[in-house]
């Protein structure tokens, strides 16, 4: 197959947790020998963001990595009709103007031979519907939505005839354990402060239990305020500013454990969906302590990681693994296969030719045919 694929973001994963996916799946398409074109937005605000915080080197290194895969950055002169040229599967990113979206979809509807699908890796369908449901996928053959949960919704509401669970995975070409590092730091946290989503939740399973048992702790990410950034500082955590992602295994392994703070509307409001560093720290091989979120789908078994319910049993837990390395690398085995077996972008790109067999292999099925879903 030719699969185009437009995104906000390819080359920069500033405050662009999908990048790591996207880059990932792309990367196993080409591998199980589907030509991959991906297309991105020359000012899109990740890019443009990496670059200021002097990114551009991190950025030049991608088109190495992922050798193959044909990068093509896009103004506002892009001609859909050659960038849509031979192709027979399209993936357009929920982040992309509504208007590039519904471009699209009319040239699938008006009988475009490609199968197109929408990708949804965000929770703004219950955070903010109103800005999901301005986008016209009239014409789309599906949705590929990160959570079972998250492809109830597009079925209740309406906005698609057809949705199949896709959730993220680990690109264990990049993210793998790297023994031979030291591991200098007690715990590192990778992840954005934001604008205020787990901002108590930081403090309650990050800060505090970092400050009362003294660990020598480091933390990357983005969009820190000046109170968050002296908050953390006062705990003695060092703060490495942006860490680009294919970078972030070299900061794992030089680190005993690693948290999990899941954004609250992820835990109230889309149980089941893990972020993409859940998978990436299990698949580099360090123990992880995960503030609460439900695992609905049973995406990983008893013992892959400790769970918490509050900030008092994250530093238990953080203090047991300082001195339990048998319990460590048990943990540490246990994550590693269960993403081994289960959680790869290879895993989610055979899922996904699959999906597309699927469609193309359902011809005018009825709608009740259509609501079924492939879950990982």
């Amino acid at each position: 197959m030719k699969c185009v694929l437009f995104y906000h973001a390819f080359t920069s994963c500033w405050n662009n947790g999908n990048a790591h996916f996207l880059r990932g799946y792309a990367r196993e398409l080409h591998a199980l020998g589907h030509e991959v074109v991906v297309f991105e937005p020359i000012d899109g605000w990740s890019r443009l963001n990496a670059m200021r915080e002097g990114g551009s080197h991190a950025m030049e290194e991608i088109p190495t990595l992922f050798a193959g895969i044909d990068i093509r950055r896009y103004d506002a002169s892009l001609d859909l009709e050659r960038a849509l040229d031979g192709a027979d599967l399209v993936i357009v990113h929920e982040w992309n103007p509504p208007d590039l979206i519904a471009q699209i979809g009319r040239r699938r509807a008006q009988g475009a031979p490609f199968t197109l699908l929408f990708h949804d890796t965000h929770h703004r369908a219950v955070s903010a519907p109103e800005e999901l449901a301005q986008f016209d996928l009239d014409g789309f053959d599906g949705v590929l939505a990160f959570g079972e949960v998250l492809r109830q919704i597009y079925l209740k509401l309406g906005w698609a005839d057809r949705a199949f669970t896709w959730h993220e995975a680990a690109d264990v070409a990049l993210y793998h354990p790297l023994p031979q590092v030291e591991r200098a730091d007690d715990l590192v946290w990778i992840g954005n402060w934001g604008d205020g989503e787990r901002s108590a939740e930081l403090n309650e399973f990050l800060v505090g239990p970092v400050a009362e048992l003294k660990l020598r702790a480091s933390l990357h990410g983005v969009r820190y305020s000046d109170d968050a950034l002296l908050t953390i500082r006062s705990a003695g955590i060092r703060y490495g500013g942006w860490l680009p992602a294919h970078w972030v295994p070299l900061a794992f392994a030089g680190a005993h454990t690693t948290i999990h703070v899941p954004r609250g509307p992820y835990v109230r409001l889309l149980p089941g969906i893990p972020t993409i560093r859940v998978f990436e720290a299990l698949a580099c091989g360090i123990p992880l302590v995960s503030a609460p979120w439900s695992d609905a789908e049973g995406l990983f078994p008893d013992g892959a990681y400790l769970s918490v319910a509050d900030g008092a049993q994250m530093t238990r837990a953080l203090r047991s693994l300082r001195g339990d390395r048998e319990m460590s690398a048990a943990m540490v085995n246990t994550g590693l296969e269960t993403i081994r077996e289960r959680h790869t972008c290879r895993h989610r790109a055979e899922q996904l030719v699959d999906i597309v067999a699927d469609i193309r292999g359902s011809g005018l099925q009825s709608q009740s045919q259509h609501d079924i879903g492939a879950v990982a």
